[in-house]
């Protein structure tokens, strides 16, 4: 890390990424709060990205920025409305890494690139003595930090010109600025994309035959109401499984494809009542699926889903 007469100490870290198409084009957003009540803003796009590699491009910015400013601070906190960031960087790695960046179903790992960069950023802040803390936001809450990255995220997703706050370094610490505004010089406002094999969808199969033999149970008069009630439950229960693996196999399809789905589908799907699908927010995940708000047609709001590979 440079050395500096001054270091600024960084009180919590805030990042976002936003999508319009999935893929389309892209931006993320990320706030640095500092201890003395100062805050940096960073944020970049992509022509055609995805939510997921948003979300990641900037905690990769927010990384860079702690690895190669004078930064004063041994843990910091970073807050992401990103599941699959959050699981990613904290749990799925290990298991990838291990594996030879393959995932548990053999496919390779989506996003692999910006995992790599994740992972090696993080090394070198551990060595560093800077121990990240991630932490999972609920987006489109109402948290003031989060709601900015999102703004910020969507303002350069649609090339939209947007004013970001700077740290003003004190004349005492005129070195760590100038580290500071060398930073941002080289954080990437374009990302290459690679988004992997797309086939790595799996299949879920099952069979269809009818295993219940309804003439024995009816026609069985040895059989109590108890053991019947039983036999039912126990039918019901395997029927349920079954629709439970069509639902996710129609999912997995409509994910495959990128289709985009209304609120009444996806609640369908879920097995809610739509307005448990709205107040969700723009951005997040339900199963194997991160969800995305699209747009809006009519009286009706698209989403698209993205499979989550472990």
């Amino acid at each position: 890390m440079p050395t500096a007469q001054a270091t600024a100490q960084v009180k919590e870290i805030y990042t976002d990424g936003a999508c319009s198409g999935n893929p389309g084009p892209g931006g993320w957003g990320t706030l640095i709060e500092f201890a003395d009540g100062q805050v940096q803003e960073l944020g970049g796009r992509d022509t055609k990205t995805t939510n997921n590699r948003m979300e990641m491009q900037a905690a990769i910015a927010a990384l860079e920025f702690l690895s190669s400013a004078s930064i004063e601070s041994s843990a910091v906190i970073l807050h992401t409305d990103s599941e699959y960031l959050k699981n990613g960087i904290t749990k799925w790695i290990k298991g990838w890494k291990r594996k030879g960046w393959k995932t548990s179903s053999g496919k390779p790992v989506l996003n692999k690139d910006l995992w790599q960069q994740l992972d090696q950023l993080s090394q070198t802040l551990s060595t560093e003595q800077i121990d990240i803390d991630w932490r999972y936001v609920r987006g489109h809450t109402g948290n003031p930090g989060n709601e900015r990255c999102d703004e910020i995220a969507r303002a350069y997703s649609h090339s939209q010109p947007i004013s970001l706050k700077q740290h003003q370094a004190s004349a005492s610490s005129a070195k760590s600025a100038s580290t500071l505004k060398n930073v941002l010089s080289d954080i990437p406002a374009q990302i290459t994309v690679t988004e992997g094999d797309p086939s790595h969808t799996p299949t879920l199969t099952f069979d269809e035959t009818n295993n219940q033999k309804e003439s024995g149970v009816m026609t069985a008069p040895a059989i109590s109401k108890k053991q019947l009630d039983n036999g039912l439950s126990e039918t019901s229960r395997v029927t349920r499984i079954k629709n439970t693996l069509e639902t996710l196999q129609v999912t997995d399809e409509l994910a495959k494809q990128g289709y985009l789905i209304t609120s009444a589908e996806l609640a369908d799907l879920m097995d809610v009542n739509a307005s448990a699908v709205t107040s969700r927010g723009d951005y997040w995940a339900w199963r194997n699926w991160t969800v995305s708000r699209i747009r809006r047609e009519g009286n009706q709001i698209l989403w698209q889903l993205e499979r989550i590979d472990e």
